[in-house]
Protein backbone atom coordinates (compact mmCIF):
# COMPACT_ATOMS: atom_id res chain seq x y z
CA UNK A 1 0.00 0.00 0.00
CA UNK A 2 3.11 2.56 0.97
CA UNK A 3 4.77 1.74 -2.46
CA UNK A 4 1.50 2.27 -4.61
CA UNK A 5 0.58 5.33 -2.42
CA UNK A 6 4.16 6.61 -3.71
CA UNK A 7 3.40 5.76 -6.87
CA UNK A 8 0.23 7.97 -7.31
CA UNK A 9 1.64 10.92 -5.84
CA UNK A 10 4.59 11.09 -7.91
CA UNK A 11 2.31 10.60 -11.33
CA UNK A 12 0.19 13.30 -9.87
CA UNK A 13 3.08 15.53 -9.31
CA UNK A 14 4.66 14.99 -12.66
CA UNK A 15 1.17 15.51 -14.36
CA UNK A 16 1.32 19.17 -12.26
CA UNK A 17 4.81 20.15 -13.15
CA UNK A 18 3.74 20.37 -16.86
CA UNK A 19 1.21 22.54 -16.34
CA UNK A 20 2.97 24.45 -13.92
CA UNK A 21 5.98 24.64 -16.76
CA UNK A 22 3.14 26.22 -19.30
CA UNK A 23 1.96 28.62 -16.90
CA UNK A 24 5.96 29.90 -15.81
CA UNK A 25 6.10 30.46 -19.16
CA UNK A 26 3.23 32.81 -19.81
CA UNK A 27 3.34 36.41 -19.06
CA UNK A 28 -0.16 36.66 -17.36
CA UNK A 29 -1.15 35.41 -13.67
CA UNK A 30 -2.41 31.70 -12.59
CA UNK A 31 -4.64 30.42 -14.90
CA UNK A 32 -7.47 29.49 -12.49
CA UNK A 33 -10.87 30.97 -12.83
CA UNK A 34 -11.56 33.43 -10.25
CA UNK A 35 -13.13 36.60 -9.53
CA UNK A 36 -10.72 39.94 -9.50
CA UNK A 37 -9.24 41.17 -6.87
CA UNK A 38 -10.42 44.66 -8.12
CA UNK A 39 -10.20 46.42 -11.41
CA UNK A 40 -7.30 49.25 -11.26
CA UNK A 41 -9.04 52.66 -11.67
CA UNK A 42 -6.75 55.14 -10.98
CA UNK A 43 -4.18 56.53 -7.72
CA UNK A 44 -6.37 58.80 -5.90
CA UNK A 45 -6.19 57.57 -2.54
CA UNK A 46 -5.60 54.17 -0.36
CA UNK A 47 -6.67 51.37 -2.66
CA UNK A 48 -6.92 48.79 0.17
CA UNK A 49 -10.33 47.10 0.62
CA UNK A 50 -12.21 47.80 4.02
CA UNK A 51 -13.80 44.07 3.68
CA UNK A 52 -11.12 42.29 1.57
CA UNK A 53 -12.25 38.66 0.63
CA UNK A 54 -9.94 35.84 1.37
CA UNK A 55 -7.79 35.93 -1.95
CA UNK A 56 -6.76 39.69 -1.47
CA UNK A 57 -5.70 39.19 2.40
CA UNK A 58 -3.86 35.80 0.85
CA UNK A 59 -2.21 37.94 -1.68
CA UNK A 60 -0.86 40.15 0.76
CA UNK A 61 0.26 37.57 2.88
CA UNK A 62 1.84 36.42 -0.26
CA UNK A 63 3.41 39.82 -0.91
CA UNK A 64 4.46 41.47 2.38
CA UNK A 65 5.22 38.47 3.78
CA UNK A 66 6.49 34.37 3.22
CA UNK A 67 2.82 33.09 2.73
CA UNK A 68 -0.18 32.10 4.87
CA UNK A 69 0.02 29.81 8.07
CA UNK A 70 -3.19 28.47 8.77
CA UNK A 71 -5.30 30.64 10.65
CA UNK A 72 -3.85 33.92 9.30
CA UNK A 73 -6.50 35.19 7.09
CA UNK A 74 -8.57 35.15 9.82
CA UNK A 75 -6.33 36.63 11.90
CA UNK A 76 -5.91 39.53 9.30
CA UNK A 77 -9.99 39.92 8.68
CA UNK A 78 -9.93 40.71 12.36
CA UNK A 79 -7.35 43.89 12.54
CA UNK A 80 -8.42 44.43 9.08
CA UNK A 81 -5.95 45.16 5.99
CA UNK A 82 -5.19 48.74 6.21
CA UNK A 83 -4.06 48.11 9.79
CA UNK A 84 -1.86 44.94 9.24
CA UNK A 85 -0.59 46.79 6.56
CA UNK A 86 0.32 49.63 8.47
CA UNK A 87 1.90 47.20 11.27
CA UNK A 88 3.62 45.34 9.11
CA UNK A 89 5.62 48.87 7.72
CA UNK A 90 6.33 49.66 11.29
CA UNK A 91 8.07 46.52 12.90
CA UNK A 92 9.29 47.58 15.99
CA UNK A 93 5.63 47.62 17.05
CA UNK A 94 5.57 44.00 16.19
CA UNK A 95 6.44 41.63 19.23
CA UNK A 96 8.46 39.01 17.90
CA UNK A 97 8.67 36.85 21.39
CA UNK A 98 9.61 33.39 19.12
CA UNK A 99 12.43 34.68 16.87
CA UNK A 100 15.12 34.94 20.16
CA UNK A 101 14.09 31.07 21.45
CA UNK A 102 14.66 29.86 17.66
CA UNK A 103 17.66 32.02 17.01
CA UNK A 104 19.27 31.29 20.39
CA UNK A 105 21.53 28.18 20.13
CA UNK A 106 23.27 29.98 16.71
CA UNK A 107 26.14 31.34 19.06
CA UNK A 108 27.47 32.80 15.53
CA UNK A 109 24.99 35.41 15.00
CA UNK A 110 26.13 37.58 17.94
CA UNK A 111 29.80 37.49 17.84
CA UNK A 112 31.75 40.43 15.90
CA UNK A 113 34.04 40.37 12.72
CA UNK A 114 36.90 40.00 15.05
CA UNK A 115 35.57 37.20 17.13
CA UNK A 116 34.63 35.52 14.08
CA UNK A 117 38.01 35.64 12.30
CA UNK A 118 39.80 34.39 15.72
CA UNK A 119 37.89 31.56 16.30
CA UNK A 120 36.58 30.53 12.78
CA UNK A 121 38.47 31.95 9.92
CA UNK A 122 42.28 31.95 11.19
CA UNK A 123 42.36 28.82 12.45
CA UNK A 124 41.01 27.42 9.01
CA UNK A 125 43.94 29.50 7.08
CA UNK A 126 46.80 28.43 9.45
CA UNK A 127 45.23 24.56 8.82
CA UNK A 128 45.25 25.08 4.99
CA UNK A 129 49.09 26.19 5.19
CA UNK A 130 49.87 23.69 7.25
CA UNK A 131 48.76 20.80 5.34
CA UNK A 132 50.33 22.76 2.31
CA UNK A 133 53.74 22.33 4.31
CA UNK A 134 53.40 18.65 4.44
CA UNK A 135 53.65 15.56 2.26
CA UNK A 136 50.73 16.05 0.03
CA UNK A 137 50.21 12.05 1.12
CA UNK A 138 50.36 12.64 4.72
CA UNK A 139 46.28 12.81 5.93
CA UNK A 140 44.61 15.92 7.55
CA UNK A 141 45.21 15.43 11.26
CA UNK A 142 41.94 15.91 13.50
CA UNK A 143 42.84 19.39 14.80
CA UNK A 144 42.88 20.53 10.71
CA UNK A 145 39.81 18.58 9.83
CA UNK A 146 37.98 20.55 12.76
CA UNK A 147 39.35 23.83 12.29
CA UNK A 148 37.96 23.72 8.60
CA UNK A 149 34.42 22.14 9.59
CA UNK A 150 34.19 25.22 11.91
CA UNK A 151 34.87 27.72 9.32
CA UNK A 152 31.72 26.56 7.35
CA UNK A 153 29.77 27.47 10.73
CA UNK A 154 29.26 31.17 10.47
CA UNK A 155 27.80 30.79 7.04
CA UNK A 156 25.83 27.79 7.73
CA UNK A 157 24.18 29.44 11.65
CA UNK A 158 23.55 32.64 9.32
CA UNK A 159 21.35 30.70 6.42
CA UNK A 160 19.76 28.86 9.32
CA UNK A 161 18.69 32.39 10.67
CA UNK A 162 17.58 33.53 7.84
CA UNK A 163 14.88 30.70 6.68
CA UNK A 164 14.00 30.58 10.59
CA UNK A 165 13.37 34.63 10.65
CA UNK A 166 11.32 34.45 7.62
CA UNK A 167 9.32 31.26 8.61
CA UNK A 168 8.38 32.42 12.20
CA UNK A 169 9.04 35.91 12.42
CA UNK A 170 5.34 38.19 13.03
CA UNK A 171 7.38 41.56 11.30
CA UNK A 172 7.54 39.43 7.65
CA UNK A 173 7.84 42.60 5.72
CA UNK A 174 10.94 43.48 7.73
CA UNK A 175 12.23 39.88 6.75
CA UNK A 176 11.58 40.19 3.33
CA UNK A 177 12.73 43.83 2.78
CA UNK A 178 16.04 42.20 4.64
CA UNK A 179 16.10 39.77 1.82
CA UNK A 180 14.98 42.27 -1.04
CA UNK A 181 18.28 44.81 0.09
CA UNK A 182 21.26 42.22 0.82
CA UNK A 183 20.01 40.94 -2.61
CA UNK A 184 20.26 44.75 -4.33
CA UNK A 185 23.72 44.89 -2.61
CA UNK A 186 24.88 41.40 -2.85
CA UNK A 187 28.33 39.89 -1.86
CA UNK A 188 29.50 36.85 -2.08
CA UNK A 189 30.38 34.73 1.26
CA UNK A 190 33.36 32.58 -0.57
CA UNK A 191 35.43 35.53 -2.04
CA UNK A 192 37.99 35.87 0.10
CA UNK A 193 37.91 37.56 4.09
CA UNK A 194 34.04 38.49 2.88
CA UNK A 195 32.58 35.56 4.82
CA UNK A 196 34.28 37.05 7.76
CA UNK A 197 32.11 39.84 7.76
CA UNK A 198 28.92 38.36 6.37
CA UNK A 199 27.51 38.14 9.68
CA UNK A 200 28.20 41.58 10.41
CA UNK A 201 26.88 42.67 7.51
CA UNK A 202 23.15 41.66 7.69
CA UNK A 203 23.27 41.97 10.92
CA UNK A 204 24.83 46.10 11.35
CA UNK A 205 24.35 46.80 7.77
CA UNK A 206 21.42 46.02 6.01
CA UNK A 207 18.63 44.86 8.74
CA UNK A 208 18.57 47.88 10.86
CA UNK A 209 18.14 50.28 7.87
CA UNK A 210 15.53 48.58 5.12
CA UNK A 211 12.76 50.96 6.36
CA UNK A 212 14.87 53.90 6.85
CA UNK A 213 16.13 56.42 4.68
CA UNK A 214 17.95 54.77 1.43
CA UNK A 215 21.44 57.13 1.92
CA UNK A 216 21.56 55.80 5.30
CA UNK A 217 21.55 52.23 3.90
CA UNK A 218 24.09 53.57 1.19
CA UNK A 219 26.24 54.52 3.98
CA UNK A 220 26.03 51.50 5.81
CA UNK A 221 26.67 49.56 2.84
CA UNK A 222 29.88 51.57 1.30
CA UNK A 223 31.29 51.51 4.78
CA UNK A 224 31.12 47.88 5.55
CA UNK A 225 34.28 45.87 4.87
CA UNK A 226 32.33 43.48 3.93
CA UNK A 227 31.21 45.50 0.56
CA UNK A 228 34.93 46.72 0.99
CA UNK A 229 36.85 43.29 0.31
CA UNK A 230 34.01 42.04 -2.36
CA UNK A 231 34.08 44.61 -4.75
CA UNK A 232 37.76 45.29 -3.98
CA UNK A 233 37.51 48.97 -2.77
CA UNK A 234 39.91 48.05 0.27
CA UNK A 235 42.53 47.75 -2.44
CA UNK A 236 41.82 50.88 -4.28
CA UNK A 237 44.45 53.57 -3.83
CA UNK A 238 45.98 56.74 -5.69
CA UNK A 239 48.77 55.29 -8.02
CA UNK A 240 51.39 57.96 -6.38
CA UNK A 241 50.16 57.81 -3.39
CA UNK A 242 52.94 57.40 -1.22
CA UNK A 243 50.66 55.03 1.65
CA UNK A 244 50.74 51.93 3.90
CA UNK A 245 50.52 48.48 1.73
CA UNK A 246 46.61 47.63 1.18
CA UNK A 247 47.14 44.14 1.65
CA UNK A 248 45.54 44.27 5.74
CA UNK A 249 48.89 42.90 7.67
CA UNK A 250 50.70 45.86 8.30
CA UNK A 251 48.44 46.94 10.98
CA UNK A 252 47.63 43.51 12.59
CA UNK A 253 48.06 44.09 16.17
CA UNK A 254 47.79 41.84 19.59
CA UNK A 255 46.64 38.51 19.19
CA UNK A 256 46.44 38.37 15.67
CA UNK A 257 50.41 39.35 15.21
CA UNK A 258 51.83 36.40 13.45
CA UNK A 259 49.44 34.84 12.12
CA UNK A 260 49.76 36.09 9.20
CA UNK A 261 52.84 35.61 7.13
CA UNK A 262 53.24 38.17 4.40
CA UNK A 263 52.82 36.75 0.83
CA UNK A 264 55.64 36.79 -1.54
CA UNK A 265 56.05 40.11 -3.32
CA UNK A 266 54.55 38.30 -6.22
CA UNK A 267 51.48 37.70 -4.87
CA UNK A 268 50.89 40.94 -3.02
CA UNK A 269 48.18 43.38 -4.54
CA UNK A 270 49.31 45.96 -7.08
CA UNK A 271 48.74 49.57 -6.23
CA UNK A 272 46.41 51.43 -7.94
CA UNK A 273 42.72 52.48 -9.16
CA UNK A 274 39.71 50.33 -9.14
CA UNK A 275 36.79 50.69 -10.46
CA UNK A 276 35.07 47.97 -9.18
CA UNK A 277 32.69 49.90 -6.57
CA UNK A 278 32.41 52.85 -8.38
CA UNK A 279 31.14 51.10 -11.07
CA UNK A 280 28.59 49.09 -9.09
CA UNK A 281 27.53 51.86 -7.00
CA UNK A 282 26.28 53.48 -10.21
CA UNK A 283 25.07 50.65 -12.27
CA UNK A 284 23.43 48.18 -9.43
CA UNK A 285 23.28 50.34 -6.07
CA UNK A 286 21.78 53.61 -7.67
CA UNK A 287 21.46 54.70 -10.65
CA UNK A 288 20.74 52.17 -12.94
CA UNK A 289 22.38 50.76 -16.27
CA UNK A 290 20.61 53.42 -18.21
CA UNK A 291 21.17 55.90 -15.63
CA UNK A 292 23.17 58.99 -17.10
CA UNK A 293 26.35 58.55 -16.16
CA UNK A 294 29.45 57.90 -18.14
CA UNK A 295 33.04 56.06 -17.99
CA UNK A 296 34.71 59.45 -17.22
CA UNK A 297 32.50 59.08 -14.02
CA UNK A 298 33.12 56.15 -13.34
CA UNK A 299 36.33 56.68 -12.66
CA UNK A 300 35.45 60.11 -10.82
CA UNK A 301 33.75 58.12 -8.54
CA UNK A 302 36.32 55.11 -7.99
CA UNK A 303 38.91 58.29 -7.24
CA UNK A 304 36.35 59.71 -4.78
CA UNK A 305 36.51 56.57 -2.58
CA UNK A 306 40.17 55.65 -2.39
CA UNK A 307 41.25 54.94 1.16
CA UNK A 308 38.64 53.51 2.07
CA UNK A 309 39.54 50.72 2.89
CA UNK A 310 39.72 47.88 6.20
CA UNK A 311 41.44 47.84 9.14
CA UNK A 312 43.26 44.39 8.60
CA UNK A 313 40.55 42.56 6.54
CA UNK A 314 41.53 38.76 7.16
CA UNK A 315 41.56 39.62 11.39
CA UNK A 316 38.12 41.15 10.96
CA UNK A 317 39.34 44.62 11.28
CA UNK A 318 36.41 47.48 10.79
CA UNK A 319 36.01 50.15 7.92
CA UNK A 320 39.27 52.61 7.78
CA UNK A 321 39.90 55.54 6.13
CA UNK A 322 43.69 56.03 4.94
CA UNK A 323 44.34 59.45 3.95
CA UNK A 324 47.62 58.72 2.69
CA UNK A 325 45.94 56.39 0.03
CA UNK A 326 43.25 58.91 -0.90
CA UNK A 327 43.26 60.91 -4.29
CA UNK A 328 43.29 64.38 -2.82
CA UNK A 329 42.49 65.99 -6.14
CA UNK A 330 39.69 67.95 -7.63
CA UNK A 331 37.07 65.43 -9.13
CA UNK A 332 33.97 65.79 -11.02
CA UNK A 333 30.89 63.55 -10.74
CA UNK A 334 27.24 64.10 -12.61
CA UNK A 335 28.36 67.33 -13.02
CA UNK A 336 29.31 68.51 -9.62
CA UNK A 337 32.53 69.52 -8.55
CA UNK A 338 33.97 67.85 -5.68
CA UNK A 339 37.27 70.30 -4.39
CA UNK A 340 40.55 69.09 -4.16
CA UNK A 341 41.29 68.59 -0.41
CA UNK A 342 38.25 66.99 0.71
CA UNK A 343 39.11 63.38 1.84
CA UNK A 344 36.55 61.27 3.08
CA UNK A 345 34.10 63.40 2.51
CA UNK A 346 34.85 63.15 -1.24
CA UNK A 347 33.15 59.17 -1.19
CA UNK A 348 30.39 61.18 1.00
CA UNK A 349 29.40 63.64 -0.90
CA UNK A 350 29.13 61.16 -4.04
CA UNK A 351 26.89 59.25 -2.13
CA UNK A 352 24.59 62.44 -1.40
CA UNK A 353 24.66 63.16 -5.20
CA UNK A 354 23.62 59.60 -5.54
CA UNK A 355 20.62 59.56 -3.20
CA UNK A 356 19.02 62.44 -4.42
CA UNK A 357 19.36 61.67 -8.01
CA UNK A 358 16.03 61.25 -10.04
CA UNK A 359 17.62 58.13 -11.62
CA UNK A 360 18.06 56.88 -8.02
CA UNK A 361 14.25 57.57 -7.33
CA UNK A 362 13.33 55.54 -10.41
CA UNK A 363 15.60 52.71 -10.01
CA UNK A 364 14.90 51.80 -7.08
CA UNK A 365 11.21 52.35 -6.99
CA UNK A 366 10.82 49.91 -10.04
CA UNK A 367 13.09 47.40 -8.83
CA UNK A 368 10.37 47.50 -5.50
CA UNK A 369 7.37 47.96 -7.31
CA UNK A 370 8.76 44.37 -9.75
CA UNK A 371 9.62 42.45 -5.82
CA UNK A 372 5.88 43.66 -4.85
CA UNK A 373 3.67 43.89 -7.77
CA UNK A 374 4.63 42.01 -11.21
CA UNK A 375 7.85 40.99 -13.16
CA UNK A 376 6.30 44.25 -15.79
CA UNK A 377 6.10 47.01 -13.11
CA UNK A 378 3.16 49.42 -14.10
CA UNK A 379 4.76 52.66 -15.22
CA UNK A 380 2.29 54.82 -13.68
CA UNK A 381 2.92 53.08 -10.31
CA UNK A 382 6.59 53.42 -10.91
CA UNK A 383 6.20 57.00 -10.98
CA UNK A 384 4.07 57.79 -8.14
CA UNK A 385 6.53 55.84 -6.41
CA UNK A 386 9.38 57.47 -7.72
CA UNK A 387 8.15 60.97 -7.42
CA UNK A 388 7.82 59.88 -3.30
CA UNK A 389 11.60 59.01 -2.90
CA UNK A 390 12.01 62.37 -4.29
CA UNK A 391 9.57 64.00 -2.04
CA UNK A 392 10.52 62.14 1.15
CA UNK A 393 14.68 62.31 0.84
CA UNK A 394 14.68 58.77 0.24
CA UNK A 395 11.91 57.33 2.53
CA UNK A 396 12.00 53.85 2.29
CA UNK A 397 9.13 53.03 4.51
CA UNK A 398 6.95 55.64 2.89
CA UNK A 399 7.84 54.69 -0.94
CA UNK A 400 6.47 50.94 0.39
CA UNK A 401 3.34 52.68 1.86
CA UNK A 402 2.97 54.11 -1.86
CA UNK A 403 2.76 50.58 -3.56
CA UNK A 404 1.36 48.26 -1.07
CA UNK A 405 -1.47 51.15 -0.82
CA UNK A 406 -2.04 51.30 -4.38
CA UNK A 407 -4.81 50.13 -7.14
CA UNK A 408 -2.00 48.23 -9.14
CA UNK A 409 -1.59 46.46 -6.26
CA UNK A 410 -4.63 45.22 -5.74
CA UNK A 411 -5.39 44.60 -9.15
CA UNK A 412 -6.36 41.56 -10.73
CA UNK A 413 -2.99 41.74 -13.17
CA UNK A 414 -1.07 41.76 -9.81
CA UNK A 415 -2.80 38.21 -8.47
CA UNK A 416 0.02 35.40 -8.59
CA UNK A 417 1.89 37.58 -11.03
CA UNK A 418 5.20 36.68 -9.31
CA UNK A 419 6.81 33.03 -9.04
CA UNK A 420 8.42 32.32 -5.72
CA UNK A 421 12.03 31.73 -5.85
CA UNK A 422 13.04 28.67 -4.47
CA UNK A 423 13.87 30.36 -0.69
CA UNK A 424 10.30 31.53 -0.88
CA UNK A 425 9.12 28.67 -2.15
CA UNK A 426 10.99 26.51 0.85
CA UNK A 427 9.79 28.72 3.39
CA UNK A 428 6.42 29.40 2.22
CA UNK A 429 5.99 25.68 2.28
CA UNK A 430 7.04 25.68 5.76
CA UNK A 431 4.49 28.37 7.49
CA UNK A 432 1.47 26.61 5.16
CA UNK A 433 2.15 23.28 6.87
CA UNK A 434 2.64 25.30 10.32
CA UNK A 435 5.78 22.50 10.29
CA UNK A 436 7.44 22.25 13.53
CA UNK A 437 11.66 22.83 13.15
CA UNK A 438 13.84 21.92 15.16
CA UNK A 439 16.66 22.23 12.70
CA UNK A 440 17.00 24.34 9.50
CA UNK A 441 19.96 22.67 8.50
CA UNK A 442 17.59 20.50 6.02
CA UNK A 443 15.82 23.41 4.45
CA UNK A 444 19.13 25.14 4.26
CA UNK A 445 20.07 22.23 1.90
CA UNK A 446 17.14 21.86 0.11
CA UNK A 447 17.23 25.51 -0.90
CA UNK A 448 20.93 24.80 -2.05
CA UNK A 449 19.80 22.08 -4.11
CA UNK A 450 16.59 23.86 -5.68
CA UNK A 451 19.54 26.48 -7.39
CA UNK A 452 19.59 29.30 -4.55
CA UNK A 453 22.63 28.25 -1.71
CA UNK A 454 22.12 31.10 0.15
CA UNK A 455 24.15 34.16 0.69
CA UNK A 456 26.37 32.48 -2.21
CA UNK A 457 24.95 34.14 -5.05
CA UNK A 458 28.39 35.41 -7.17
CA UNK A 459 28.03 38.41 -9.15
CA UNK A 460 26.88 41.42 -7.80
CA UNK A 461 23.71 41.82 -9.04
CA UNK A 462 22.44 39.35 -6.96
CA UNK A 463 19.41 36.69 -7.50
CA UNK A 464 17.19 36.67 -10.40
CA UNK A 465 13.78 38.36 -8.96
CA UNK A 466 11.33 37.53 -12.14
CA UNK A 467 9.98 34.09 -13.49
CA UNK A 468 12.48 33.49 -15.95
CA UNK A 469 15.50 33.18 -13.50
CA UNK A 470 13.20 29.77 -11.59
CA UNK A 471 11.15 28.44 -14.21
CA UNK A 472 12.07 25.36 -16.23
CA UNK A 473 10.71 21.81 -15.73
CA UNK A 474 13.65 20.16 -13.81
CA UNK A 475 13.58 22.92 -11.00
CA UNK A 476 9.80 22.60 -10.48
CA UNK A 477 9.76 18.87 -10.33
CA UNK A 478 12.32 18.92 -7.56
CA UNK A 479 10.08 21.39 -6.10
CA UNK A 480 7.51 19.12 -5.84
CA UNK A 481 10.13 16.18 -4.77
CA UNK A 482 10.55 18.00 -1.42
CA UNK A 483 7.18 19.08 -0.61
CA UNK A 484 6.57 15.06 -0.53
CA UNK A 485 9.59 15.12 1.15
CA UNK A 486 8.53 17.47 3.92
CA UNK A 487 5.32 15.80 3.95
CA UNK A 488 6.14 12.23 4.51
CA UNK A 489 8.65 13.41 7.60
CA UNK A 490 11.45 12.17 5.14
CA UNK A 491 13.37 15.91 6.47
CA UNK A 492 15.19 15.16 9.63
CA UNK A 493 13.76 17.73 12.60
CA UNK A 494 11.18 18.87 10.35
CA UNK A 495 7.38 17.79 11.54
CA UNK A 496 4.48 19.56 9.71
CA UNK A 497 1.08 19.23 11.05
CA UNK A 498 -1.60 16.97 8.84
CA UNK A 499 -5.04 17.86 8.51
CA UNK A 500 -4.94 21.34 7.35
CA UNK A 501 -7.34 22.47 4.41
CA UNK A 502 -4.02 23.79 2.45
CA UNK A 503 -6.06 24.67 -0.37
CA UNK A 504 -7.83 26.56 1.27
CA UNK A 505 -5.48 28.24 4.17
CA UNK A 506 -2.63 29.09 1.64
CA UNK A 507 -4.91 29.67 -1.58
CA UNK A 508 -8.17 30.83 -0.61
CA UNK A 509 -9.42 27.86 -2.18
CA UNK A 510 -8.58 29.03 -5.72
CA UNK A 511 -7.77 26.15 -7.59
CA UNK A 512 -7.83 25.32 -11.31
CA UNK A 513 -10.06 22.18 -11.56
CA UNK A 514 -7.01 20.37 -13.30
CA UNK A 515 -5.39 21.10 -10.28
CA UNK A 516 -8.51 19.71 -8.06
CA UNK A 517 -8.92 16.88 -9.95
CA UNK A 518 -5.11 15.75 -10.09
CA UNK A 519 -5.41 16.83 -5.82
CA UNK A 520 -8.57 14.44 -5.21
CA UNK A 521 -6.35 11.32 -6.80
CA UNK A 522 -4.46 11.39 -3.42
CA UNK A 523 -5.36 8.69 -1.27
CA UNK A 524 -4.49 10.05 2.08
CA UNK A 525 -3.59 13.57 3.59
CA UNK A 526 0.02 13.07 2.89
CA UNK A 527 0.00 12.80 -0.71
CA UNK A 528 -3.09 15.21 -1.14
CA UNK A 529 -0.73 18.08 1.07
CA UNK A 530 2.51 17.57 -1.85
CA UNK A 531 0.02 17.79 -4.49
CA UNK A 532 -1.16 21.04 -3.27
CA UNK A 533 2.36 22.24 -2.19
CA UNK A 534 3.40 21.14 -6.02
CA UNK A 535 0.29 22.86 -7.89
CA UNK A 536 1.17 25.66 -10.26
CA UNK A 537 -0.72 28.02 -8.18
CA UNK A 538 0.94 27.47 -4.76
CA UNK A 539 4.27 28.51 -6.93
CA UNK A 540 2.93 31.30 -7.58
CA UNK A 541 2.65 34.36 -5.25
Amino acid sequence: MRSRALTIARRGLVAISVVVVNIGLQAGPALSERSPLRESNGPSGSAVPARPDDKTIVHVLNRTGFGPRPGDIERVRTIGLGAYLDQQLHPERIADKEIPGRLESLSTLTMSARELASDYFVPAMQARRAAKRRDEQSPRTPEEIDAQRKRRLPLEELSQQKILRAAFSERQLEEVLTDFWFNHFNVFANKGATGVYLVDYERDAIRPHVLGKFRDLLQATATSPAMLFYLDNWQSADPDARGPRTDGRRRARGRFEGMMPAPPAAARPRRGLNENYGRELLELHTLGVDGGYTQKDVVEVARCFTGWTIDGPRQGGGFRFEPRLHDAGEKVVLGHRIKAGGGQSDGEQVLDILAAHPSTARFIATKLVRRFVSDAPPNALVDRAAERFRATHGDIREVLRTILTSPEFFSTDAFRAKVKTPFEFIVSTIRATASDVITAIPLVAAVRQLGMPLYLCQPPSGYSDVADGWVNAGALLNRMNFALSLVEGRLRGIQPSLGIDLAGSALAGDVSGETAATVAKAIDPRQAAALTLGSPEFQRR
